[in-house]
């Protein structure tokens, strides 16, 4: 678990460390066989580094029916932060319409952890086994250490990836302001003015705006 938290710190971006999250998932915690994070943006359901599609098709399903422990724990109002199925074979005494369904994908028995920091809540960290029973107390608690390294790291390497992007950002604007200054013979605020007037007129990304004034040389769709 020490080396896990050092190679998912080790990851130099957003994707990689995801990734890097769920082959730990499947490595360390005991019956896992497939693992991925669901994260819920407003009522949509994103699955991100799903080590295989059973996952993809589970965190599909649970967003279709609204229910189910994944997007459950991915759900900023709930005060639970681990959930668990220890058998799909048994009556479901939660998520009556989800379970059935996940088990004809053949799911045996799943958990789910929030992955959160003191200031946020980053989505669920999902674990799968195709067999019944699989998952015991330990699994459970190597399960949550890993939520909470993992929850960190993904953290950090959001901040990094906003970071980069708010960079990459600012260095398009600009020199979609440097072509419209020497097209139009515009000063650097009339150039950002008319970036930001296109902005707003045809409600559309400041930095998409720039990005075709680069590629095109006019702000004009």
């Amino acid at each position: 678990m020490a080396s896990m938290a050092r190679d998912l710190l080790a990851e130099h971006t957003l994707e990689s460390t995801l990734q890097q999250i769920s082959r730990s998932a499947v490595d360390l915690v005991e019956g896992c066989d497939a693992s991925g994070i669901l994260v819920l943006r407003g009522d949509e359901v994103s699955s991100l580094a799903p080590t295989e599609q059973l996952v993809i098709d589970s965190d599909r399903l649970q967003g279709m029916l609204r229910e189910g422990p994944c997007f459950d724990a991915a759900r900023p109002d709930r005060t639970e932060r681990v959930f668990r199925i220890p058998d799909f074979t048994e009556r479901p005494e939660r998520w009556p319409a989800f379970v059935p369904r996940c088990r004809e994908l053949g799911v045996g028995s799943m958990m789910g952890f929030l992955l959160y920091t003191r200031e946020e809540e980053l989505g669920a960290l999902n674990m799968y086994s195709r067999k019944p029973g699989m998952f015991t107390e330990d699994s459970e608690t190597a399960g949550w250490l890993l939520a909470s390294h993992a929850a960190v790291a993904f953290s950090t390497a959001l901040t990094d990836a906003q970071m980069q992007e708010a960079i990459a950002t600012r260095h398009l604007i600009g020199e979609a302001m440097g072509i419209l200054m020497g097209r139009h013979q515009v000063t650097e605020d009339q150039a950002f003015d008319i970036l930001r007037t296109q902005s707003q007129r045809t409600n559309t990304k400041l930095r998409d705006v720039a990005r075709r004034v680069c590629e095109t040389g006019t702000v004009e769709r």
